[in-house]
């Protein structure tokens, strides 16, 4: 056993861990920081969307990490087992012990095969597929699709990009419109919360796709407990609506004759022929089961098992496991030399790359408060997030909130386009904008 000491010890090196590292290291200089990430490769997540619908390779969201951890930093390459923050350590699974003064924990999300019946079994085969976790197999199934119903749903977890279960949906309804496949496609989206979006006006934009655009049969409050592929069925249970609801069911009649739609790249106005009749739908007791042809899902997530058995992890409670931080400070709630990045947090907002931009700076701010013996009073953190929605091939809304649903939407950006309605621009941001911002600028510290 080896003990490693350093002055500031970041977990993982993924977006929030390098992000946070950087800008440190940019702030003040001769600081001793520490980097545990035992991955060779670092991936660009948003893009598993363009991935998962034929418009991007994977190779081209993937670069080494060696090349991303800072130049100053020192790399770990090995996994965490646990942290100890009574005694300041991170116990690695090598066995070696790194102690550090201050901790930066960022350690990502967990994906939970096991958390929905029968989903080990069935994922990866016969048309059940995620961009979560393989995005080529996505593109794969999508253009072998021939028709039938294309299921979209998602768990009850919180999820890291609460967007990408649509993002693929609307992408695989516009591949579908231009194989001039629409007339043999049912497309379903089952999710359980209550609406298509919380924060207007992202919400109206994407209510207009999803009931005129593209006539996608909606189930609200509809929990997915039961995957049975053999027999190509998700089993759902119906949650309570809110304020008395009832409405579990939209646009039932999907694809129906004489509905009206059109081309997003065009504006082309085009009337379906022919009718494929109501989704069928089956009711088993208290369970109701849909038949697909092709299912994507976001799978169950968590924190990260040993992270969930940490003192840094809330106890108890609905966020039960997350890591308890200061939602505006990002300090731990029980421990001052330790601050939390990204999706480990219990932060009640979206779990997105884009709202580490914003966290960063905080937690910088506030350790460095923290390391000249003051206290973290900067309320930096607001809960921004954002989510490129990627509503066809050539069509992108940009929708920006904080906490409370509220519209927080780029000040410089606004001055020149409404993020709030899907166009052209917006898909070359989130095609070649972004990624590059990420590479070249996110990454290497840079505040923005």
């Amino acid at each position: 056993m080896t003990t490693h000491k350093h002055q500031i010890v970041v977990i993982g090196g993924g977006t929030g861990g390098i992000m946070v590292a950087a800008q440190l290291l940019r702030a003040r200089k001769g600081l001793d920081v520490a980097i545990i990430e035992p991955s060779e490769e670092h991936y660009y997540q948003p893009a598993y969307t363009l991935v998962g619908a034929g418009l991007m390779k994977k190779s081209a969201t993937v670069r080494k990490e060696k090349r991303q951890i800072p130049k100053k930093a020192t790399w770990i390459k090995d996994y965490v087992e646990t942290i100890d923050p009574d005694s300041m350590e991170v116990i690695l699974r090598s066995g070696d012990v790194v102690a550090y003064e201050y901790l930066i924990v960022a350690p990502g999300i967990q994906i939970n095969l096991d958390g929905i019946e029968g989903l080990k079994e069935a994922y990866g085969k016969n048309g059940v597929c995620s961009n979560y976790i393989d995005p080529d197999y996505t593109w794969e199934v999508l253009r072998n699709f021939k028709g039938g119903v294309a299921l979209f749903t998602q768990p009850a977890t919180p999820i890291k990009c609460p967007g990408a279960p649509q993002k693929i949906m609307y992408l695989t309804a516009d591949h579908i419109r231009r194989n001039k496949l629409e007339d043999k496609t049912t497309i379903v989206f089952a999710t359980p919360g209550t609406v298509i979006f919380g924060t207007e006006p992202f919400k109206t934009e994407l209510k207009h796709y999803v009931n005129e655009v593209y006539d996608v049969a909606q189930r609200y409050g509809y929990k997915l407990v039961k995957i049975d592929g053999e027999k190509k069925e998700a089993h759902y249970e119906r949650l309570a609506l809110p304020e008395g609801r009832t409405d579990y069911v939209h646009n039932d009649d999907t694809n129906r004759a004489g509905f009206k739609g059109y081309y997003p790249e065009n504006g082309q106005i085009v009337e379906f022929a022919e009718a494929n009749g109501p989704l069928n739908e089956l009711k088993e007791g208290a369970r109701f089961v849909i038949k697909y042809d092709m299912l994507h899902l976001a799978p169950p997530q968590s924190a990260p098992g040993w992270f969930r058995k940490t003192k840094l992890a809330n106890p108890d409670g609905p966020d039960k496991g997350w890591m308890a931080v200061d939602k505006h400070t990002l300090q731990s709630r029980f421990y001052k030399n330790v601050f939390g990045a990204g999706d480990v947090t219990d932060l009640p907002t979206a779990r997105t790359g884009a709202a580490i931009r914003k966290q960063a700076p905080t937690i910088v701010k506030n350790l460095l408060a923290v390391m000249d013996g003051k206290d973290a009073a900067y309320e930096g953190y607001n809960g921004y997030s954002s989510c490129p929605l990627v509503v066809a091939h050539n069509r992108m809304l940009l929708a920006e909130f904080k906490y409370d649903n509220v519209r927080s939407s780029d000040p410089l950006l606004s001055k020149f386009f409404d993020t709030g309605k899907a166009s052209y621009p917006m898909w070359l941001l989130k095609r070649y904008g972004l990624p590059f911002m990420y590479w070249n600028m996110m990454l290497k510290g840079y505040n923005f």
